[in-house]
């Protein structure tokens, strides 16, 4: 049967018994078709009448991310785990939420619980990897806290005074300890870029060998 011959045939089945659980089949239709929108307004229908159709909210929240609504899916996909906890799917699409909305630990707390049901998997296993990597280069990286303008003042005043004793030489000249932080701040955030741009690279790299 084709694509469209399945839709129709499944979209003739809920006009004619909207209580039918084939909703979740039509909407999921819907979706891997690339009709996002149609699958959101199928799901949510069906959903009205069958709220713990946990495969359903399934393809909600993917349709929802598709669409770029991270925390709308978020939500959707939260609701399902607290019902059913190992729901792989649900799983790794909340786990794919948190990382496009740049919510990286919460990312990879997700990721891990797939890769604990879903063992061995070499794409969650290299996701898991990635991460732990950028998560720990971001959490060594210190803020770096600007004094108040007044402190910053009275400090400058106090240096320029003691080197007006001692040397004609500009303040800027000698390097501070607020300028050594900056430069250790960017030195550690080019780190985590560079981490980030080698797990996007991994990620298309793994993608194209799956289209292949």
């Amino acid at each position: 049967m084709s694509d469209n011959s399945r839709l129709e045939s499944l979209r003739r089945r809920v006009q004619q018994d909207p209580s039918s659980i084939a909703f979740a089949q039509l909407a999921e239709e819907y979706r891997r078709l690339g009709q996002l929108q149609e699958a959101v307004n199928t799901s949510r229908t069906g959903l009205e009448i069958h709220p713990a159709y946990h495969s359903a909210r399934v393809t909600l929240g993917r349709a929802l991310l598709e669409l770029n609504l991270f925390e709308d899916a978020a939500r959707e996909l939260a609701q399902v785990l607290k019902s059913a906890p190992e729901n792989l799917a649900a799983i790794k699409s909340l786990a794919e939420a948190h990382h496009r909305q740049g919510a990286l630990a919460d990312a990879l707390t997700q990721y891990r619980a797939a890769l604990a049901i879903s063992r061995h998997d070499p794409d969650l296993e290299q996701t898991v990897r990635m991460l732990e990597r950028t998560v720990e280069v971001e959490a060594s990286a210190p803020a770096v806290v600007e004094a108040p303008a007044a402190a910053v003042s009275a400090q400058a005043q106090t240096a320029g005074d003691a080197q007006a004793e001692v040397s004609s030489a500009p303040l800027a000249a000698v390097p501070s300890p607020a300028d050594d932080a900056v430069q250790r701040g960017k030195a550690r955030a080019l780190a985590t870029v560079a981490v980030l741009e080698q797990w996007l690279h991994a990620v298309h790299v793994a993608r194209a060998q799956l289209c292949a």
